[in-house]
């Protein structure tokens, strides 16, 4: 059989991998996902109650008694799975009052759903740009904002990441024959945990005559004074054109995404974008959760001030132990920028009750590996303080505390 020889290279491939340290494993969960886990890891193995510092809980309402109450109410009142588009007959009553409730909460003029944020980002560009226009992208987008690019005819001009200067310059360039100009970026970069200065790009937008469109789903619910993302934090909640985001992360942690702007983007893409149009609408269950998620963020912002606590504290406990991170977020990268290094941090941090995952090549590039903390307004202290002397245990044992980035390459090699 042909396969034969495709299976040997397939081998071989995965071998390398393995053998490079960039094997993924996977560990199984066996509870609700909070900030107390039970997990099976490696397969197989006696389950060990670990704290979770790696997931995009961040507002802690993935098991939150009552979102889980309305994903009850949404199962029995609406049904399982709409079995259909939403042009054909898969929008009921609920998906409209989400969308209405999402334009809100972000303060934008309408929305529309998609399974997922990756859909989201790959049915906008090619829905409303074309061969004569421009995107103009921060080098450290999201992966999918990527493929969406790859999927639409417009030219596309990449700056470097957080360099006003340089977008300008790609701004002039892009200007000179393109016929409209969209300046995509995330809010807050997934893997360092940095904001974008959206208030700069929207001046530069504005100079410029482009549009701002911001993939904000780690920022959404939490960022800003009362959670609204990162067009509220940098005071521009009326100069972005457009925003994707996901309620898989910290908007209740399922799944669904959504495109929300100015009303004729939203129409575009409601009547062009092919994730929209060909993938069955979000089932009822999420979409009734979602509701719910955002009417809980509208009256409080307990959770959300609690999570600026977490995030202040840990970055302050993680530096003074001598551990290089970065950004500003709930989101914490520990760089150790050597990836078995990194496996292997991960791996004791896993036996001394601490579950963050270590990130390598190709998700972040060579050379730079980590481990991503991602803290959550259902941490309490006592969780942080139980990392923090993790990490410092594990920093001392590799030898790495109070070294600088050279001095972590040179011991253990990029």
């Amino acid at each position: 059989m042909a396969y034969g020889t495709v299976k040997d290279h397939y081998r071989q491939e995965l071998k390398g991998i393995k053998e490079a340290g960039l094997y993924k494993q996977e560990r199984f969960i066996h509870s609700p996902q909070k900030a107390d886990i039970a997990v099976e890891y490696p397969p197989s193995s006696p389950l060990a109650n670990v704290v979770n510092f790696c997931a995009n809980n961040y507002l802690g309402l993935s098991s939150h008694p009552d979102v889980v109450a309305a994903a009850h109410a949404g199962l029995d009142e609406r049904g399982y799975g709409m079995s259909s588009v939403r042009f054909i007959c898969g929008t009921q009553d609920i998906h409209k009052i989400l969308e209405r409730k999402l334009s809100e909460f972000l303060g934008m003029e309408d929305t529309i759903l998609f399974p997922s944020c990756l859909d989201a980002n790959g049915g906008l560009f090619e829905a409303v740009l074309e061969s004569e226009d421009a995107i103009i992208a921060d080098k450290l987008v999201h992966a999918s904002i990527v493929d969406g690019m790859r999927l639409c005819k417009a030219q596309q001009y990449i700056y470097k990441h957080l360099n006003m200067d340089h977008l300008e310059s790609k701004l002039i360039e892009a200007s000179q024959d393109c016929r409209h100009k969209m300046i995509i970026t995330d809010g807050v970069f997934s893997m360092d945990g940095d904001v974008a200065p959206l208030d700069e790009i929207c001046a530069l937008a504005d100079k410029y005559d482009a549009m701002v469109a911001v993939d904000d789903s780690h920022a959404s619910g939490f960022m800003g004074r009362t959670g609204r993302g990162v067009h509220e934090l940098k005071n521009c909640m009326d100069r972005v054109d457009v925003i994707t985001t996901t309620l898989g992360k910290a908007l209740g942690g399922a799944s669904g995404g959504c495109v929300s702007g100015r009303k004729e983007i939203v129409e575009l893409c409601r009547q062009k974008a092919r994730p929209y149009l060909f993938s069955n609408t979000m089932p009822p269950v999420i979409v009734s959760a979602a509701i719910k998620v955002l009417d809980i963020l509208s009256h409080s912002t307990k959770r959300r001030d609690k999570l600026e606590w977490n995030t202040r504290y840990f970055r302050d406990k993680i530096e003074q132990a001598g551990l290089i991170v970065r950004g500003e977020t709930p989101i914490v990268p520990v760089m150790l920028f050597n990836a078995q290094l990194t496996q292997d941090f991960s791996k004791d941090l896993y036996y001394e009750g601490i579950y963050a995952v270590g990130f390598f090549f190709p998700v972040v590039p060579k050379g730079q590996a980590r481990i991503r903390i991602q803290l959550s307004a259902d941490h309490d202290r006592e969780h942080l303080d139980k990392a923090i002397a993790a990490f410092t245990k594990i920093g001392e044992k590799y030898g790495i505390l109070g070294l600088d980035k050279k001095e972590i390459i040179a011991k253990y090699g990029d």
